[in-house]
């Protein structure tokens, strides 16, 4: 949740980035390490024999590229630990973990059909090496009453005509993710928020409490299908 927020608190977000939606991703196996729920996963991330892969490619396996994949480092394979992280970096023998990050911050009915596409093909791609990854989808859902986006030296702020606000697609577009794209994955989380992208660069969310809950319960949840499938 800080690192999404770092996204847009303070400065320009910029939606072509695809590495901001990854950093994200990044950071789902940390949190799950962090509540030392399970303390076979976290022998194993302290081991480096779980990593997680931010080329998000399986070693002779073409598959889609992913935010984030997380599982089995191939065996004898150099990992590197990253600053700050507890879970080391590697090359994956097979995927356990796969998450992919959506951010929705305005055009959103425009963009709908591709974000809930992509949402759904990757989930074929975590399975396309076998097994029975656990499948996480994160929507972030923007509720601003205003925004800017920038292309380059351009600033597109939306107008509440042609340019819809954010606040008068979030609805619609919740209701589209959850009915055609949730059910792809095992967990998934919509998160809702509120950034206009203009100067003071301000973030807000738009229920804390129960985001911080939501997020909470799907970590939870995400362990326990994790050991089951994996640990027994």
């Amino acid at each position: 949740m800080d690192r999404f927020r770092s996204l847009f608190d303070g400065g320009e977000y910029r939606h072509r980035d695809s590495s901001l939606g990854d950093s994200v991703a990044w950071r789902l196996p940390e949190d799950l390490y962090a509540l030392h729920r399970v303390p076979k996963l976290n022998a194993l991330i302290d081991q480096g024999e779980r990593v997680l892969n931010l080329q998000n490619t399986l070693r002779g396996v073409k598959s889609r590229r992913g935010d984030s994949t997380f599982g089995e480092v191939i065996p004898h394979s150099e990992t590197v630990a990253a600053p700050g992280f507890a879970v080391r970096r590697g090359n994956l023998a097979t995927v356990e973990i796969g998450t992919e990050v959506k951010i929705l911050a305005k055009a959103m009915i425009k963009q709908i059909d591709r974000v809930i596409g992509d949402l759904t093909r990757q989930v074929e791609s975590f399975h396309q090496a076998g097994g029975s990854p656990v499948c996480i989808g994160i929507a972030a859902i923007n509720h601003a009453d205003r925004y800017t986006s920038y292309e380059k030296e351009k600033l597109w702020p939306t107008n509440g005509k042609k340019y819809k606000h954010p606040i008068q697609e979030a609805t619609t577009a919740e209701a589209h993710l959850v009915s055609r794209a949730a059910s792809s994955f095992d967990e998934f989380l919509i998160l809702c928020f509120r950034a206009r992208n203009e100067p003071p660069f301000l973030f807000e969310w738009l229920d804390e409490q129960q985001t911080i809950l939501d997020y909470g319960a799907i970590l939870t949840r995400i362990l326990r299908k994790y050991e089951a499938r994996f640990l027994r």
